[in-house]
């Protein structure tokens, strides 16, 4: 029985992240929810070496060393992980931080709010806008 169930667990996990035709252009991306609209990254560069130890845990596997959605588990996910270096500068503080804290319906891209402190993410997105 334990294995029939973890089977259906993975058989609608593939199936939600196969459900999402989106592609990741910046006219496509949904509008900040009001809990996080306008809200700016209370740090600076200072803290892009604890941003980067943040990442490289819980964000390569998937968006890669260096951010560009080409990570060894990044590989088989459909749609594939976003390509940070891009999106990165296309995207507000708010946007970014909603996205890391709240995930992604649809894709393979997780709520990390709860796992993660709000220090944390916001660390992560000072490391990823110092990606090139």
């Amino acid at each position: 029985m334990n294995k029939l169930y973890i089977v259906l667990i993975l058989m609608m996990s593939v199936l939600a992240a196969c459900s999402s035709d989106e592609t990741a252009t910046p006219e496509k991306l949904e509008t900040v929810p009001a809990e996080f609209a306008g809200q700016k990254n209370p740090y600076g560069p200072e803290v892009a070496s604890q941003g980067a130890e943040v990442f490289e845990v819980y964000c390569a596997s998937c968006h890669g060393e260096t951010g560009h959605g080409d990570g060894p588990a990044g590989a088989s996910l459909v749609p594939a992980p976003k390509d940070l270096v891009e999106l990165q500068s296309k995207l507000e503080d708010d946007y970014l931080f909603w996205r890391i804290s709240d995930g992604k319906n649809g894709t393979a891209m997780v709520a990390w709010k709860g796992i993660l402190t709000d220090e944390q993410i916001w660390q992560a997105i000072v490391f990823i806008r110092t990606l090139q």
